[in-house]
């Protein structure tokens, strides 16, 4: 008995070390310790807790084969966990394979038919692979379980805005937006649905109040500026897209249309030096660069064809 409790203390003070690494930021110790206590003969839904411990740090420290492993131990242990089945799932997603992702999120789902993030996930995926209906009907099976998600509106919205149903997608991103009015992407959708309805000044009234709620997403500065571009306004343009930059210095879109806005207005310098930045960031934008007529002014200019024909043979490299 004597030898029990101490094998059962061994067991707990690795699990308190392993805990107290995780807290100081030390992954591979906690894991260490995490499997120092599976040594010892315990409690089997311990077993499987710990095991979901490591299999989530895994994740977190970027090791998704890892991850994958460790919840496939799970299942050996309980096949009958749809944790489990849902984490292989998201591991097979991040390693891009979305047909195993997909197999395995369904599998979660057979255990659980009321796990509504397996779901979810299964219809992003379908949107992802262009599968739009079905990728609807799963946002639905989301509703059903779950009718306070507004990430879910959100996403149906979108989906009917690709397929250009206006109103239902109006519809959808309203009740998003109505759930939570501080989603920065529910409220981007609005003004991507009124440009599209050609109501231009509720679409950028829409992309500021996106931008005030999350100034790091670029696409907010990129399409207010094309409103603006294309109502002539292009000095506003610039403003807006040069207020994209400072909160989004990485975004070669920003780059590509300011230079666009530059060459409108026969900056030639300023657009050349915005088009290194964006070829720097994404050199395969020469080719956008090289097919763009907003930059046919600048055919003539030797910086201009020097840029495109050092940049073209950097790409044939």
């Amino acid at each position: 008995m004597k030898g029990q409790l101490k094998s059962d203390d061994r067991r707990h003070n690795y699990i308190v070390l392993a805990e107290n690494f995780y807290l100081d930021d030390e992954m591979e110790k906690a894991i260490k310790f995490y499997r120092k206590a599976l040594e010892f003969k315990g409690d089997k839904e311990e077993d499987i807790e710990l095991l979901y411990n490591i299999a989530l740090i895994y994740d977190e420290i970027d090791m998704p084969l890892e991850s994958l492993k460790t919840y496939e131990s799970i299942i050996k242990i309980d096949n009958n966990k749809a944790g489990a089945f849902y984490g292989i799932a998201m591991m097979y997603e991040r390693l891009e394979e979305k047909e195993k992702a997909l197999e395995f999120y369904f599998k979660a789902t057979e255990i659980n038919p009321t796990y509504d993030r397996a779901y979810f996930y299964i219809a992003n995926i379908f949107d992802e692979l262009g599968k739009k209906e079905k990728a609807i009907y799963y946002y639905n099976k989301v509703l059903e379980i779950t009718p306070d998600d507004y990430i879910a509106y959100n996403n149906l919205g979108s989906i009917y805005e690709e397929l250009k149903d206006y109103e239902r997608a109006y519809e959808m991103v309203k009740i998003s937006i109505k759930l939570n009015p501080n989603y920065y992407k529910s409220l981007f959708n609005m003004g991507v649905i009124y440009k599209k309805l050609k109501k231009y000044n509720k679409a950028i009234e829409y992309y500021d109040k996106a931008i005030e709620k999350n100034r790091s997403y670029s696409y907010s500065f990129l399409n207010k500026s094309v409103i603006y571009i294309e109502q002539g306004r292009i000095e506003e343009s610039i403003e807006v897209l040069t207020k994209g930059i400072e909160y989004n210095p990485y975004a070669e879109d920003l780059y590509y249309n300011r230079a666009c806005c530059y060459s409108k207005l026969n900056k030639i310098e300023s657009a050349i030096m915005d088009l290194r930045k964006a070829i720097v960031l994404y050199p395969n934008i020469i080719e956008s660069i090289k097919n763009d007529d907003d930059f046919k002014n600048l055919y003539n200019n030797k910086d201009f064809l020097r840029l495109i024909q050092q940049n073209t043979r950097n790409n044939l490299k």
